[in-house]
């Protein structure tokens, strides 16, 4: 499956979705998003079961401060509208996969 960028209307629709959600909060200017951009597009095609979603703070101000973003990247995995885990950095994939239920 392929990686939804998502803004707020977009993300109320998904936030109590049963399948599992993996959110990337990033920026385009961040060095770091872009090391684990192509790792989340592998999960996403390798695990149609996850919902993988990115989100830009720069323009989702409100939705990052709702989650208390303060660093990005920041990786929260949800389900039936929950945090699960979240983790703030670079991640390599398998301590990304590792998050996931």
């Amino acid at each position: 499956m392929a990686i939804l960028h998502i803004n707020t209307k977009q993300f109320n629709e998904l936030k109590n979705s049963d399948k599992t959600v993996l959110l990337d909060f990033y920026a385009d200017w961040c060095g770091p998003c872009r090391m684990v951009a192509p790792i989340l597009e592998e999960i996403a095609a390798e695990k149609p079961d996850i919902t993988v979603a990115k989100i830009n703070v720069d323009d989702e101000p409100s939705l990052a401060a709702a989650f208390g973003v303060a660093s990005i990247p920041t990786l929260v995995v949800m389900q039936n509208g929950k945090v699960l885990q979240s983790a703030v950095g670079a991640r390599p994939k398998e301590q990304i996969l590792s998050m996931l239920p």
